[in-house]
């Protein structure tokens, strides 16, 4: 959604890789591990062509602990329950790849989200909806939690999962487009 609206033409694709956190690895070294790992995989693929791979990951981090998407409707409530009243960070790590010329561009954006005290009653009506089942931090921005934001800090697009114009800059930087 986020590439189609600054008009690039793309197409997703996905490699299988471990993403569990490695021993005293920090939520920093675990996107920009994750994104790289994530585009080295794909541009693998891609030797000979001369495309751009863009691969991202998002974490939500509370109080240095990283909140993945949750395993089901409990650990989605624990969650939300924690980032209650509470600031937490949503950090992107983006990796960008030349293919063709094996040149790189990475980096990581972070955002402070402030969020609203939430009841159980409100948490519960939110997790019915099946939205958090498949989020970081078990929340949407894009969607119904927007209601549980009462101010971010940063990048909004970062909290989607894709900050936008870090990434359209970093296109830029290799020469891929001009969108700025």
């Amino acid at each position: 959604m986020l590439l189609e609206s600054a008009g690039l033409t793309f197409r997703v694709e996905a490699e299988p890789i471990d993403e569990t956190q490695q021993a005293g690895e920090t939520p920093l070294q675990y996107v920009r591990r994750l994104s790289s790992r994530k585009a080295q995989a794909v541009s693998h693929h891609h030797e000979t062509e001369r495309i751009f791979v863009i691969a991202a990951d998002t974490i939500v981090v509370h109080e240095g602990i990283i909140l993945g998407k949750p395993a089901d409707t409990q650990e989605a409530h624990a969650t939300l329950r924690r980032l209650s009243n509470t600031v937490h960070t949503v950090m992107t790590g983006v990796c960008v790849i030349d293919v063709a010329r094996k040149h790189t561009k990475q980096f990581v954006c972070e955002t402070r989200v402030h969020f609203a005290a939430l009841s159980d009653e409100g948490i519960a009506r939110y997790i019915k909806t099946g939205e958090p089942l498949d989020k970081a931090g078990a929340y949407g921005i894009q969607g119904r939690a927007a209601m549980f934001v009462t101010q971010i800090e940063g990048s909004y697009t970062n909290v989607v999962g894709l900050p936008l114009c870090e990434t359209l800059r970093a296109l830029e930087n290799l020469s891929a487009i001009r969108c700025l």
